[in-house]
């Protein structure tokens, strides 16, 4: 398997995200997006950072990129894709999956340690956890805020598509838990598939023992997963 994570102009946790693939044994390279898709391409990864500057809205400019019209087509053909953060932005803007994500609550940028419960556990992304189980990873966003109608975050919930849950370390998932304001605590969600996903916090910086936690490591398992 060899997952392309691709780079859009401003990305800042491409090698974040190769080097804890590598770490899992799973093969990736960084994919400039005017590049296109390699056609060895087995899973995607649209990685954290800033891409175009966030201009009008974080994401909204690279979800136009011609490469994100070859993510879609794969995602339906069945290949595995995950957005982190400024990739979860991208996801939303492009379609593939729903709801949006924007300016915090605290309106300013947090860079801090999470607990998020495993609200399903039967999913590719999820299957080295417990449904419920408490795992604690980085996040680093301004907009990262979930908002959705209410009609649709019914759905999601109806489809059992709500992948985590801001939560404190009981698993309780609070408002005072709530970094950004996100509706329903909502943390990561899946799309229409179970193989298309989006997290706003960092798997893969809570991947490598060298630098701290390694509770991400599952998520990212996601792409080996059979």
């Amino acid at each position: 398997m060899t997952v392309s994570i691709i780079r859009f102009g401003g990305s800042n946790c491409d090698r974040d995200a190769e080097r804890a693939l590598d770490h899992l044994d799973v093969d990736a390279e960084i994919v400039w997006h005017e590049d296109g898709l390699p056609e060895d391409t087995t899973g995607v990864m649209l990685p954290g950072g800033f891409s175009y500057g966030d201009y009008l809205r974080a994401g909204a400019m690279a979800a136009r990129s011609p490469i994100m019209d070859e993510v879609r087509a794969a995602a339906e053909d069945g290949v595995p894709v995950l957005g982190v953060c400024n990739g979860a932005q991208i996801g939303s803007e492009s379609g593939l999956t729903d709801g949006a994500f924007t300016t915090n609550r605290s309106a300013r940028f947090q860079c801090e340690h999470v607990h998020l419960r495993v609200e399903n556990a039967d999913t590719p992304w999820t299957a080295a956890y417990e449904e419920g189980e408490v795992i604690e990873v980085p996040i680093a966003h301004g907009e990262g805020r979930f908002e959705i109608t209410d009609d649709r975050l019914e759905t999601l919930r109806e489809e059992d598509r709500v992948l985590f849950r801001y939560c404190d370390a009981d698993g309780e998932a609070t408002e005072a838990a709530n970094p950004n304001g996100s509706k329903d605590n909502v943390a990561g969600i899946l799309g229409e598939r179970e193989h298309v996903a989006v997290l706003m916090p960092h798997p893969e910086r809570a991947t490598l023992p060298d630098v701290g936690r390694t509770d991400g490591q599952g998520v990212l398992r996601g792409f080996a997963a059979e």
